[in-house]
């Protein structure tokens, strides 16, 4: 098998497009499904258990299914390690302890800005991914609307306001993911179910003991928020972190930002009407000249930077 670092990117076919849109609808959804679950649990406990429950599901999956076990090696593990880190464990729990002080919508719109951390890396590190000059201006017209998102309180961040903290704890999960995107994308061979399990693994390995040190053994909760939890393992977490792996290891990380036109708008329309949140105006105003960002930079314009 050719390795996936040195491969360019192919041309995205429909079932990628069909994967992007579940996964917009899928993670669009979720913020608001997190904010049920922090009703009854902490944040570490919610990002614990939905990495927990994904981890055994898709670990059942795999060995059900008799997948090839992966051809071990350091630089493998290392990847693996990582991945685990960047893309469950880290993002889980910023985003869950986050959403005790932002809006639902707020997450989601954060999660918007992801491609303008993904485009620079992608152009350093992955063939076929370039930095173009309609990308380059969309990550700057991305990046005034995430100025805009985080707002004029953001500066009470170092004096320890909790609301500005929770903004900047959602924008450092979407770092956490542009960087775990380009890993994805190089990672060294291996069977895409393994790489979604062990990842959700070492994210479980690493979140379980940071859960009963910082929040001890979770009870019995509200039959609606246990159901939330179920949910968030199963769905957004292990089959949508499935689908996004294979989409990045077969279209591009580049490619797999399209799901960032979704996310926010299902999510601010899910925050709004289901979970009643007040959106400030300047939410649309982000969201306007986030989306115009990621219009811009995947438009077909061919000159390089």
């Amino acid at each position: 098998m050719a390795s996936t670092t040195d491969t360019p990117v192919s041309q995205p076919t429909l079932g990628n497009y069909a994967s992007v849109i579940a996964l917009g609808l899928i993670w669009g959804g979720t913020f608001m499904v997190v904010s049920i679950a922090l009703r009854g649990y902490g944040p570490v406990t919610v990002a614990t258990a939905r990495t927990t429950l994904g981890a055994v599901a898709l670990l059942s999956l795999v060995v059900m299914m008799g997948r090839p076990m992966p051809r071990w090696s350091g630089l493998l593990a290392g990847y693996i390690v990582m991945l685990g880190l960047l893309t469950t464990a880290i993002p889980f729990l910023l985003l869950s302890w986050g959403q005790q002080y932002v809006a639902s919508a707020f997450a989601g719109l954060s999660m918007a800005v992801l491609p303008l951390f993904v485009l620079p890396l992608a152009h350093w590190l992955v063939p076929g991914d370039r930095l173009t000059w309609r990308k380059g201006s969309g990550f700057a017209l991305g990046l005034t609307g995430a100025l805009v998102l985080l707002g004029p309180g953001i500066t009470a961040a170092g004096g320890g306001d909790l609301v500005a903290l929770g903004r900047l704890a959602c924008i450092a999960a979407t770092v956490c993911y542009a960087v775990g995107s380009i890993l994805t994308r190089r990672c060294p061979p291996i069977d895409g179910m393994w790489l979604s399990a062990l990842t959700l693994g070492v994210g479980a390995v690493v979140l379980v003991p940071t859960m009963f040190v910082v929040e001890g053994a979770p009870g019995a909760a509200d039959p609606g928020i246990m159901a939330a939890i179920v949910f968030l393992g199963l769905v957004p977490t292990a089959f949508a972190v499935l689908l996004r792996v294979q989409v990045i290891r077969s279209a591009g990380p580049s490619f797999m930002t399209l799901v960032n036109y979704q996310v926010p708008v299902w999510s601010m329309l899910f925050g709004a009407l289901i979970l009643s949140e007040d959106l400030p105006g300047r939410f649309y105003l982000a969201l306007a000249l986030i989306a115009s960002g990621l219009a811009v930079s995947q438009s077909g314009g061919r000159k390089r930077l």
